[in-house]
C-alpha cells in the first residue's frame, strides 16, 4: 500500500506536466500558427514606418523637344522623436522658418513613434535656415516636386498635380499611370525605446516621357493674341485652337482665363477648365460650312444657283425666323459670304433633313473625338427622329447643335485638306516608362470627295474676300474661312439672349495647300459682337505670324510688295508688248489681259524702268508646293485651281514678266500632264 503512493504521486505529477506542456504548445501553437499575422502586424507596426518616396515624373516636351513640365528634386524635413530631447523648442524654433504653427509641430512630433515627415518639398532658402539651426533629430529627405518653367503656357493641356505629385488635370491626369511611375519606399527601424536604428530605401522608377503636338511657339501666338483680344472685346472667356489640317495635330491650344500650374490649387474651378475639350457652345454661322458642303456633295445646290433670301426672313414650319441683315437674290456663294441666314435655310431644306443629318454625323458633330485629354464633351446632336419640324431651319444656322472646339476645327480642316476628317490628337509620342501606352487613335475618314471640299474651299474664300470675313484677310497669304455670331441662352428666362453672343471665327491658310486650321471663340464680348469684326483680327494676327514662324511661302504680294509696285510704277514702265488693260491693280503688274478663268492666249512682256524681267519657268509636273516655292522665288504670284501636280500655265514658260504678274497654273492628276503652253497670262 505505502509502495503504491508514491507511484500514484508520480503519476499525477506526469499526468500535471503532460498537461501542462500540452497547453503551453497548444498556446504557442495559437500563437505561431494561427494568430502569426496580427502580431506581426502588430509588432511591424510598432518597429517599422514606411515612407513612400515619389517617383520622378516624366519630362513633358512640346513637339520640337522643349521642355513644359519637368520635377526636381526638393527637401522635405522630417523629425525623429527618439532624437529630439525637447519637441518644444525644436517646434518653436521651425516654426517661423515652416510657416507652421508650433502647436501643430509639437502634437506631431510627440505622437509620432518613428520619424515623421514635419514639411514637404522646401525651398533652397528655408532648407538652409533650418540647416543652419543644426537641431537634433531633424534631417532632410529628397523628393520631387512638379515644376512647370513656361507657367500659364499650355497650362490648360499640361494640367497639374496634387501634394502627393498625382496628376489632377489635362495630360498630367490622363496619362498620370505613364507619367508617375512606380514609387520608391523608405523604411526606418526602431526598437523597444521608439529609438532608430536603421534605415532601408528602394529607388523609385522615373514616370514615362511625353511628347505633344504643341509648338511652344505658336502656342505663345495664340496665347498672346487671345490675351490681347479678351482685353479689347472685355469678352468673360475665350479660346483660340490651331491644329495641322493634314494631320489632325493640335499645334497650340489657347484658354483664357488662365492659371499656373505651379500653383493651381489657388485658382477656381472654372478657370482650370480647359474649354478646347468640355465647354459646348452652339456654333452659328461657321456651322454654316456644314450645311453648304452636304448641299453641294448630294447636289442639292451649285455656288452659282440663286436663293431668293426674301429680304430677311423666312417662316419654317409655324416659327418665323428673322436674318441679320435683308437679303434679296443671292448666288449660294454669296450666301455663304454674306452669311445670310434665309438663304442658308432654304439650301437646307432643298438637302433635306436625312441626308443633313447624315452630313453632321459624318462631320463627328455630336461625337467624341477621342482627344487624348480628360472630360471631353461630346457636344449635342439629336437623333434626327427627335427633331421638330422647325428644327431642321435652326441646324442649318447652327442652332440647336452644339459643338467644342476641337470638333468644330476638326470638321474645317477636313474641308481644308481635301474631303478627310482627321480627328483631333495632342499626344505625339509616349517614351519610357513602366507602364504600357496605348491609344487607339480613329482612322481618317473621307467625310466628302475632293471637288466638292475644293468649292467650298473657294467659297469660303470669298467670305475673307468679299464677305464677313474682310477682317482676316492676310497680309501675303491667301485664305478661306467663316465668321460666326450665336446667341446665347438666357439661364433665366431659357431663351435666347438679345445681347449675350458667341463671337467665332474659323478658317485655314493658304487656300491651295493648307498648313494651318484656326478656330478663335470669344464669349460675350462688349460692344461689337460679329464673329468677322471681333475673331477675324485674331484669326489674321495669329495666321500671319505662325505662317511666316513656319517659313511657308506667300502666295500673294505683301504690303511691302505692293509698295515696292506702286514705286516702281512711278519710274514709268517700258512697253515690250501690248500692255494690260487694267493696268497695275492691287499691287499686280499684269502681263496681259485675262478673262474670269485666268486663261486665255497672248503673252506680251513688260518690264518696270531699268528693273530686269523675270522669266517663267516650266511648272509642269510639279506639286502645289513646289509651284508656290518657286513663284515665291521669282517674285510672281500664283493663282492655284485643283490639286496633284501642275497640267497647264497661264504664261507660257521661258516667257518675260514683271515681278508681281499672276501666274495661273491648273492642276490634276499626272496622266493628263501637258507641256506649258502659251495660254495668255493672269492679272
Amino acid at each position: 500500500m505505502e509502495q503504491r503512493r508514491p507511484r500514484l504521486r508520480w503519476l499525477v505529477v506526469w499526468v500535471f506536466a503532460v498537461v501542462w506542456m500540452a497547453a503551453v504548445l497548444g498556446r504557442l501553437s495559437y500563437l505561431q500558427l494561427i494568430c502569426y499575422g496580427e502580431y506581426f502586424t502588430k509588432a511591424q507596426h510598432q518597429q517599422q514606418r514606411v515612407f513612400e518616396i515619389s517617383p520622378k515624373r516624366g519630362v513633358i516636351y512640346d513637339r520640337k523637344g522643349r521642355e513644359l513640365a519637368i520635377s526636381l528634386p526638393m527637401d522635405s524635413v522630417f523629425g525623429d522623436p527618439a532624437e529630439i530631447t525637447d519637441a518644444e523648442m525644436v517646434a518653436r524654433l521651425l516654426a517661423p522658418a515652416l510657416a507652421i504653427s508650433a502647436d501643430d509641430l509639437e502634437t506631431k512630433i510627440h505622437e509620432a513613434r518613428t520619424p515623421v515627415r514635419l514639411a514637404k518639398k522646401l525651398p533652397p532658402e528655408t532648407v538652409q535656415r533650418i540647416q543652419d539651426m543644426n537641431l537634433r533629430g531633424v534631417f532632410f529627405q529628397k523628393e520631387n516636386r512638379r515644376v512647370y518653367p513656361q507657367r500659364e503656357l499650355a497650362a490648360h493641356v499640361l494640367g497639374y498635380v496634387d501634394v502627393d505629385e498625382k496628376g489632377n488635370g489635362g495630360i498630367e491626369y490622363a496619362l498620370d499611370k505613364q507619367i508617375r511611375g512606380r514609387p520608391g519606399k523608405m523604411m526606418v527601424m526602431a526598437d523597444g525605446r521608439r529609438r532608430w536604428y536603421d534605415r532601408t530605401e528602394s529607388a523609385a522608377d522615373p514616370g514615362a516621357s511625353v511628347v505633344l503636338t504643341l509648338d511652344q511657339t505658336i502656342q505663345y501666338i495664340a496665347e498672346k493674341e487671345l490675351e490681347r483680344a479678351i482685353e479689347e472685346t472685355h469678352a468673360k472667356n475665350g479660346t483660340v485652337v490651331v491644329q495641322d489640317p493634314n494631320s489632325g495635330q493640335l499645334l497650340a491650344v489657347a484658354v483664357r482665363p488662365t492659371f499656373d500650374p505651379n500653383n493651381a490649387g489657388s485658382f477656381p474651378d472654372d478657370v482650370r477648365m480647359d474649354r478646347a475639350v468640355s465647354a459646348a457652345y452652339e456654333p452659328g454661322s461657321t456651322f454654316k460650312v456644314v450645311t453648304m458642303t452636304g448641299a453641294i456633295e448630294n447636289g442639292a445646290a451649285r455656288p452659282t444657283d440663286l436663293v431668293d433670301c426674301q429680304m430677311g426672313s423666312i417662316l419654317v414650319a409655324g416659327r418665323l425666323i428673322h436674318d441679320w441683315h435683308p437679303f434679296g437674290v443671292l448666288s449660294v456663294q454669296d450666301v455663304l459670304a454674306h452669311s445670310s441666314d434665309v438663304g442658308s435655310i432654304k439650301i437646307a431644306l432643298r438637302l433635306g433633313a436625312p441626308k443633313f443629318y447624315e452630313t453632321m454625323r459624318a462631320f463627328g458633330v455630336g461625337q467624341l473625338t477621342g482627344i487624348e485629354l480628360p472630360g471631353e464633351n461630346r457636344g449635342l446632336l439629336r437623333p434626327l427622329e427627335n427633331w421638330t419640324a422647325s428644327s431642321i431651319g435652326s441646324l442649318a444656322i447652327g442652332q440647336e447643335v452644339s459643338v467644342t472646339p476641337v470638333q468644330i476645327v476638326s470638321a474645317i480642316s477636313a474641308i481644308a485638306n481635301g474631303g478627310t476628317l482627321y480627328r483631333s490628337r495632342i499626344v505625339k509620342e509616349v517614351r519610357g516608362g513602366t507602364s504600357a501606352y496605348t491609344h487607339a487613335a480613329a482612322e481618317p475618314e473621307q467625310v466628302t470627295d475632293a471637288r466638292t471640299a475644293a468649292t467650298v474651299r473657294e467659297m469660303m474664300e470669298t467670305v475673307i474676300l468679299e464677305g464677313t470675313g474682310k477682317p482676316a484677310r492676310l497680309d501675303g497669304y491667301t485664305a478661306a474661312g467663316k465668321s460666326g455670331t450665336a446667341q446665347k441662352i438666357d439661364p433665366a428666362t431659357g431663351r435666347y439672349s438679345p445681347n449675350q453672343y458667341n463671337s467665332s471665327f474659323v478658317g485655314f491658310a493658304p487656300v491651295n495647300d493648307p498648313v494651318v486650321t484656326i478656330l478663335v471663340v470669344l464669349d460675350s464680348p462688349v460692344g461689337a459682337h460679329h464673329g468677322g469684326e471681333v475673331g477675324g483680327p485674331v484669326f489674321k494676327r495669329v495666321a500671319e505670324q505662325v505662317l511666316s514662324y513656319l517659313d511657308v511661302p506667300r502666295d500673294v504680294p505683301s504690303t511691302s510688295d505692293v509698295q515696292t509696285a506702286k514705286k516702281s510704277d512711278q519710274a514709268q514702265p517700258t512697253e515690250i508688248g501690248d500692255k494690260g488693260s487694267d493696268g497695275n491693280q492691287a499691287g499686280y503688274a499684269p502681263s496681259v489681259e485675262v478673262d474670269k478663268d485666268g486663261l486665255k492666249p497672248g503673252a506680251p512682256t513688260i518690264a518696270f524702268g531699268d528693273q530686269e524681267a523675270v522669266v517663267v519657268p516650266n511648272l509642269a509636273g510639279q506639286t502645289v508646293r513646289s509651284v508656290t516655292e518657286a513663284c515665291s522665288r521669282l517674285g510672281l504670284v500664283p493663282a492655284l485651281i485643283g490639286s496633284g501636280v501642275a497640267l497647264e500655265q497661264s504664261v507660257e514658260a521661258g516667257t518675260q514678266v514683271a515681278r508681281g504678274t499672276r501666274l495661273t497654273v491648273r492642276f490634276g492628276k499626272a496622266g493628263r500632264l501637258m507641256p506649258a503652253s502659251a495660254n495668255g497670262a493672269g492679272n
